[in-house]
Parts: structure tokens; C-alpha cells; sequence
């Protein structure tokens, strides 16, 4: 596994061993004891899976408060470009946010620490997406930011057809009225 650091402080690309022959591949999604000692404090609670097609836009999502939550993303089928912006208060990257493009192929993962809203876009005709979260999903406690917010200004790839929204993402918070994350 190869761990890189992102342009972000604590925000990580995860690059797993993958092993081919002439029947498919073979990697691990997800080993404990392979993360780096400053990794492995994370004690995932939740696996989610979501199915979504070409230009589903999802996001920008975070909780707040005792149910904040890390996440260990990928791309589980299809091509998808991932987003975390870092809403961490007293971080030099408040404000700042970084995309990668996550996909079957590449095995790529993201590692999103607490204090970050993430949101992705499907780039592929249908893409699965899988995560774990270290904490437990709280209607209650879970907040937004829009995707398009102009102070943002997130470069999310064009796919010339206008993206695909819940009704919940089309009214979520611009950047600076959020609520905001606290440790």
C-alpha cells in the first residue's frame, strides 16, 4: 500500500497493492494493521454503498459535533472525481479543497479526516461508490455546503449535461453561512 499526503494536511491518497493474473485481481480494500501508525487510530463503525449514474452529483456533506466522521472512500465500479474541502476552523487549508479522480482501475481510496465536507461527481455511465465512516450517521448532526459555492470555486469536471442533485444538495449553505465544524 502507498500512502501519499494530498496538498491538504491529514487529507490522504491511499494506493493499495493490487495482485493480477490471468483470473482478475485480488487487493485489500482495507487493513488495519497496514496503516501507518498516525493512520491507524481510525476505528471504522459504518460501511455505506451508494449506485449512481453518469452526472450525479453528490454533496458537499459533513456532521458536526459529537457525530463527526472520517471517511475512507472509492470507487467500488466506475469513474468518479471526489472532493473534500477543508472546513477545519484553525487549519491553513480552511477553505481549500482537493479532488481526485477515483475509479475501478486505479484502486485509488481517499482518506477524509474529521472536519472536511466531501461531496463526488459520476464521470462513468454508473459508478458504485463505497465508504467507511469512523462514526455513526446522525440525521440530526448532518449539514451541507453548495457545490457550486463561488468562493469554493471547485473545479468539477464538465460533462456537458447539467449535474443531477437531490433537493436537498440544490438548498445546502453557501461557504462562510455554513454551520460550522468544531472539534
Amino acid at each position: 500500500m502507498v500512502i501519499t499526503d494530498s496538498p491538504i494536511t491529514d487529507l490522504k491518497i491511499i494506493e493499495p497493492q493490487v495482485y493480477y493474473d490471468d483470473r482478475g485481481y485480488f487487493f485489500e480494500s482495507f487493513n488495519q494493521s497496514k496503516f501507518p501508525s498516525e493512520l491507524s487510530n481510525y476505528k471504522w463503525v459504518q460501511d455505506n454503498e451508494s449506485k449512481s449514474q453518469k452526472g450525479v452529483l453528490r454533496g458537499l456533506h459533513y456532521q458536526v459535533g459529537k457525530f463527526a466522521q472520517a471517511k475512507l472512500v472509492r470507487a467500488i465500479v466506475g469513474e468518479i472525481f471526489d472532493v473534500a474541502v477543508d472546513i477545519r476552523p484553525n487549519s491553513p487549508f480552511y477553505g481549500q479543497w482537493y479532488g481526485e479522480i477515483l475509479t475501478d482501475k486505479n484502486k485509488k481510496q481517499l482518506l477524509i479526516p474529521r472536519g472536511f465536507a466531501h461531496g463526488f461527481l459520476v464521470l462513468s455511465d454508473e459508478a458504485i461508490f463505497g465508504y467507511k465512516c469512523d462514526n455513526y450517521y446522525s440525521k440530526d448532526d448532518e449539514e451541507g455546503i453548495l457545490f457550486n459555492d463561488d468562493t469554493l470555486n471547485i473545479k468539477w469536471p464538465d460533462l456537458d449535461i447539467d449535474p443531477l442533485l437531490s433537493s436537498k444538495d440544490t438548498k445546502q449553505s453557501k461557504f462562510g453561512q455554513h454551520k460550522p465544524y468544531e472539534d
